[in-house]
């Protein structure tokens, strides 16, 4: 079987400013160093991959960049602005969606309500609310059918699609994607992958952490490879 090769980068991402550069970041949980001097850029409606074992700092440089996590050095600029230390309302708020590892839905809550809560950064726009909620559901029309179900009665695909979803009500300029495989059938997979690819034909960018490095490749346009929390490798 031959090894996948990443797709051809959009024209737009090898020219001018990257969207997203992220310069020398250091970042500690307590004494334990996560990361060091990690480097990468994104460039506007760029699909990018994060790779690595287990450890590696994969879900940490995601975690920097949305904001949960401060870095000790460096810093991270987004459409010319510097957001490193900002808290994570604000990262949103400056067009960055993150999809945590394990989803983090609200499980009492419907299928609608959490993507309400989504929208919850553009709240002040309160006119185009239903708008929002149809151009996300057309990616998703299992979700429409289940609007009014619990989110915790859904099945793990579902979950996860609703998650992407979530993350897509703020209409991201960037959308963080942790793990998007994890514990999901191949076939799941392969749809949100499928989905992915139309929300950034659509001009969003992607950055995604994936455990499977074949399936990662094949659906982005290139890699960086992190090792015990350092970039050892680009591609």
């Amino acid at each position: 079987m031959s090894t996948p090769t990443t797709e051809a980068a959009p024209k737009a991402s090898r020219t001018g400013e990257p969207l997203l550069r992220v310069e020398s970041i250091d970042a500690f949980y307590g004494p334990v160093r996560a990361l060091s001097g990690v480097s990468i850029e994104i460039g506007p409606a760029e699909k990018v991959a994060l790779v690595g074992a287990n450890g590696a700092g994969k879900t940490s440089t995601l975690r920097v960049i949305s904001g949960i996590v401060t870095p000790k050095t460096g810093e991270i600029w987004f459409g010319g602005e510097r957001i490193d230390g900002l808290p994570p309302h604000r990262v949103v708020g400056k067009g960055i969606a993150h999809l945590p590892e394990g989803r983090q839905l609200f499980a009492g809550m419907s299928v609608e309500e959490n993507l309400r809560f989504g929208y919850y950064p553009r709240r002040k726009d309160k006119g185009s609310l239903s708008g929002e909620l149809d151009r996300v559901m057309e990616y998703f029309p299992r979700l429409r059918e289940r609007r009014k179900q619990a989110a915790g009665t859904l099945s793990g695909g579902e979950q996860q699609m609703l998650g992407v979803a979530r993350a897509l009500m703020s209409d991201p300029k960037l959308l963080l994607v942790d793990e998007l495989s994890l514990g999901l059938a191949p076939i799941i997979v392969e749809d949100l992958f499928d989905i992915l690819d139309q929300v950034n034909r659509t001009g969003t960018a992607i950055l995604i952490v994936e455990q499977f490095v074949h399936m990662a490749l094949a659906n982005t346009h290139r890699a960086y490879v992190l090792q015990k929390g350092e970039v050892v490798a680009a591609e």
